[in-house]
């Protein structure tokens, strides 16, 4: 089974480098993480995410400013 991961974006979809995140062995606890940590990641310079189960992008981006 593929690993779900978050994938890191710059404004233009470029990828950068973030605070390390879990592997997660499902969609449900790879947004639970997201829910909780979004903030942290946004400051840490992270302008949105893509969500990955293992090469296939599942959705995204999704910034991660708050509305």
């Amino acid at each position: 089974m593929a690993a779900w991961i978050w994938r890191y974006e710059d404004e233009q979809g470029g990828v950068v480098e973030g605070p390390a995140a879990p592997g997660f062995d499902n969609r449900s606890d790879a947004e639970s993480w997201l829910g909780e940590t979004w903030r942290e990641l946004g400051q840490a310079g992270v302008h949105q995410v893509t969500l990955l189960e293992g090469d296939r992008v599942v959705y995204g981006p999704m910034g991660l400013d708050p509305v």
